[in-house]
């Protein structure tokens, strides 16, 4: 159903399209040997092609073909077997060759389509236009002097692919979805490594707004927003300044706006280009990009499991519930902690995945990503390796330690990075499952707690937890709960 925002004379409607700009993960450039290793000292990355120094010729990176073509593959758009390069002709200080080579009416991948799911529960599809590959400018420095800006050529050449969506979403929820879904399958895919915050994956967003039902209105375009969040804001602000122009009688300027984290606002930068505004044309030093479907069969083949095929595996076979699954796939990392700790649970134990894998979702969720969060660590810092956290849930698993007990282990194992077996022998955290010892313990807990045992018996049933609380404590944990139940209930009730 159509969400739609109230204006002061009505609804109105948002139309957003993302740009959203990929960094492929590559060890040399588009069209040169430089490397793009991130963190260098200004400069030190730079060939003479990239510096645009005369007669130097570009040759592509074969690699950043491969990926691309795997990034199409895993979004399932079209791979075009024929692309052309084109001159995108504008004028900046960190463009040294005053042309970007890019690509424009034929690009390597093709149309697709996204599915991308809502807090709600629904579903939305949201088209692709194309993916084309392009090289990115330098960085133009203004904080190193005081009246004079620096140029940074290390990014220049580095490899990118532009992926463009259709004007379908409706909200900034949707747009976050989408972003999450894209970003998510490049990582899967290993064709870029996601790293917003060192500008691997960024987003030029276009919003318009439009009575429900009008045609498209006029768009502005917020460049290089490098934080979903961000993107978020920049939609709610712009969708609010436009109607608030359009209710007051005026018009929106198609233009090229930039994000202010600090304020939270938008401002213009210039009025928006056109494509005709970069007069494009095929670039002269490079031929037509021609290969064979054989080639891109071969990359098909060696794409891994990818995110919606794997949470329906986690569901259907491994018994993960919806949520858990949607929790371990969004991060390639995360899936591969939970798979990694599955199967080497599954050895220790001797049962089945699908037998241990609902315990095993639900403990790296709640536990080991609570303790993550907390400490500001990624799964890739996890202080618990995936063989000490097997051993913790095997220890559980065959009732050496509670659930409870598990708990003060994993604690301890956090602090120090010792071994759960380890922890539970120095400490004597065993659970105790002698029937003659618990069961002498429930004797001495009811014959000194007579009242609750009569009130028990007159219908209180509640009181029951009580009791096997009563033992648990008298135990200090270490008693196993399902024999106290079953020891329990019958001396209750009798």
């Amino acid at each position: 159903m159509a969400k739609y925002i109230q204006g002061a004379t009505g609804d109105w409607e948002v139309v957003i399209g993302l740009e959203i700009h990929a960094q492929v993960s590559s060890e040399a450039k588009l069209f040169s040997g430089s490397s793009t290793k991130f963190g260098s000292e200004p400069n030190t990355q730079v060939s003479f092609v990239c510096s645009a120094m005369p007669g130097m010729l570009p040759v592509i990176n074969e690699e950043c073909i491969r990926q691309a073509v795997r990034t199409g593959l895993a979004m399932g758009c079209k791979i075009n077997l024929r692309s052309v390069f084109d001159r995108k002709n504008y004028f900046y200080a960190d463009l040294p060759q005053g042309y970007q080579i890019s690509q424009f009416k034929d690009p390597i991948v093709g149309e697709g389509v996204i599915t991308v799911e809502l807090e709600d529960g629904s579903t939305k599809d949201i088209g692709v236009e194309r993916l084309h590959l392009e090289q990115d400018a330098g960085k133009s420095m203004h904080d190193q002097h005081p009246s004079q800006t620096y140029v940074d050529l290390n990014r220049s050449g580095v490899a990118l692919m532009e992926i463009v969506s259709m004007p379908d979403m409706r909200s900034a929820e949707e747009a976050g979805a989408y972003f999450r879904k894209i970003r998510t399958l490049v990582r899967y895919a290993g064709t870029c490594d996601g790293n917003m915050d060192q500008g691997s994956m960024r987003a030029d967003v276009n919003v318009s707004v439009r009575r429900p039902g009008a045609e498209l209105g006029i768009r502005s375009e917020t460049k290089n927003v490098n934080s979903i969040r961000f993107m978020m804001q920049v939609i709610e602000f712009e969708t609010r300044r436009q109607i608030d122009i359009l209710e007051d009688g005026g018009e929106v300027d198609q233009e090229t706006r930039q994000f202010d984290p600090a304020t939270g606002t938008t401002s213009s930068l210039r009025s928006k280009e056109e494509a005709h505004d970069y007069r494009y044309f095929p670039d002269p030093d490079l031929l037509p990009l021609e290969f064979s479907q054989a080639f891109v069969d071969e990359l098909a083949k060696g794409l891994p499991e990818l995110p919606d095929a794997k949470k329906s595996r986690l569901i259907n076979d491994l018994g993960v519930s919806e949520y858990n699954a949607g929790v371990l796939v969004a991060e390639k990392e995360n899936a591969d902690y939970f798979e990694d700790l599955l199967g080497e649970l599954t050895q220790k134990t001797g049962k089945d995945k699908d037998k241990l894998a609902t315990q095993a979702a639900n403990w790296v969720i709640v536990d080991l990503f609570g303790a993550l969060k907390k400490a500001g660590k990624s799964i890739t810092e996890s202080p618990v390796s995936i063989q000490h956290a097997a051993e913790l849930l095997s220890l559980q698993v065959d009732g050496t330690i509670s659930g409870r007990i598990a708990k003060d282990v994993f604690e301890i194992m956090l602090k120090t990075g010792s071994s759960p077996e380890q922890i539970v022998e120095e400490k004597g955290l065993k659970q105790v499952s002698d029937t003659g010892a618990i069961e002498a313990m429930i004797d001495e807990i009811l014959d000194s707690n007579q009242g609750k045992v009569e009130q028990y018996r007159a219908g209180k049933d509640k009181l029951f937890g009580f009791f096997v609380g009563q033992v648990m404590k008298k135990t200090q944990g270490k008693a196993n709960p399902q024999v106290v139940n079953q020891l329990l209930r019958p001396k209750l009730d009798g």
